[in-house]
């Protein structure tokens, strides 16, 4: 008691100092164990994504390990069907960069030409300085794509510890919250398996949300760019929807390097005029109707936070923390919503006023489906 009474009456500052090196020790350690942690945690959400169907096997009576096998297995079998695809469609992309290069050389000439005849004075662009810093990379990363990534042992480590931790997870799930429930005393019982459940709920909605609504956009990205001619549509199509897991930063990407490509293949303006629109359009709808209604709002967090969590997960595991931070940090709203104290901390990071309104996206995803409706509706004879 006197211990709690000393650290109550500490001085402000130096309990602000206690939190920031609190915080700092965290995000080096997460840093230095990026091997570990990154590999844990994938493993954990996918487990928690094939867990139902694990549970529906149990049911019919196989063995708990078998039925963890088969869990295993498909997923698996999914993933690596998925990593072939891009592998063949990037094989296939790379026979065409030597004429992207001579294509954008092309294009640099004639903005020059334009520039000098419009604006006197003008620097013209350096093709050569361009094209080392770009089509170099390019050829580089293509290299690495198709011939070394599997010789990497950062590759080799996820390809065969994961599919074990997925297992472990999926075998001893019902151990692993026996656990979290024998952790905290006997009277927070029901508030600990509230949380798991919770924590269960925003997983799996997250993940299988997410894979539906790549699988809606991967199939209207190539519906669109295959109506405009675009040569490698699937690739761009599917790499442009599996970007959109990144909030705000994805979409944006994803439709740079299809209009990019059609600005160097095309000899018309509007084609990549016309990617732009079809991908706003589609982004619209994924936005305001897909996302809301398939993903729910169990996973929903304020731009303010959610940008954040993009920078800070981009900081301490790159790419990889960019993913695993949107469910990582829904997480924690469920955990702080469920602790006493912690409250303003789950509100910090929940939609903004998600308890008392509906959220300005599905506000308008409701006027979007209403409109859909009008459209829609028989017109009937009045009576």
């Amino acid at each position: 008691m006197e211990n709690d009474s000393k650290i109550a009456t500490q001085p402000t500052y130096i309990k602000l100092t206690t939190i920031l090196l609190g915080i700092v020790l965290l995000v080096f350690v997460m840093q230095e164990a990026k091997v570990i942690l990154v590999p844990i945690l994938i493993a954990g959400f996918l487990a928690v994504l094939i867990s139902p169907f694990t549970s529906w096997l149990e049911k019919k009576k196989l063995p708990p390990a078998l039925s963890a096998v088969i869990s295993m297995i498909s997923l698996l079998t999914l993933i690596f069907g998925i990593i072939y695809f891009f592998y063949n469609q990037i094989l296939n992309f790379s026979g065409d960069i030597e004429g992207l290069e001579t294509r954008f050389g092309e294009l640099v000439i004639t903005i020059n030409n334009f520039m000098a005849k419009h604006f006197s004075g003008v620097v013209p662009i350096s093709i050569e300085s361009i094209k080392d810093v770009i089509f170099k990379q390019i050829y580089d990363n293509m290299k690495v794509l198709t011939q070394g990534i599997l010789a990497t042992a950062w590759t080799l480590t996820l390809v065969f510890i994961i599919p074990v931790y997925i297992f472990l997870f999926i075998y001893y799930r019902g151990f692993i919250i026996e656990f979290f429930k024998k952790a905290f005393a006997k009277k927070h019982e029901e508030k600990v398996e509230n949380a798991i459940s919770k924590i269960k709920d925003v997983v799996h909605s997250y993940i299988k949300g997410a894979f539906i609504v790549i699988c809606i956009l991967a199939i209207l990205n190539s519906i669109a760019l295959f109506s405009l001619g675009i040569k490698h549509a699937l690739l761009f199509a599917t790499f442009a929807a599996i970007l959109n897991v990144i909030p705000y930063l994805g979409p944006f990407l994803g439709a740079v390097f299809p209009i990019v490509f059609a600005l160097l293949t095309k000899d018309s303006l509007w084609y990549p005029f016309g990617v732009f629109l079809a991908f706003y359009i589609i982004q619209l709808f994924e936005s305001n109707l897909f996302t809301p209604k398939i993903v729910g709002g169990q996973v929903s967090m304020n731009p303010l936070m959610t940008i954040i969590a993009l920078f800070v997960g981009n900081f301490i595991w790159g790419l990889a923390g960019m993913i695993l931070f949107i469910p990582g940090m829904a997480i924690l709203k469920v955990i702080f919503d469920e602790v006493k104290g912690m409250e303003a901390y789950g509100f910090l990071l929940g939609a903004v006023n998600s308890k008392n309104k509906p959220s300005q996206n599905n506000n308008k995803a409701k006027v979007v489906i209403d409109k859909v409706h009008k459209i829609l509706k028989p017109k009937t004879d009045l009576k």
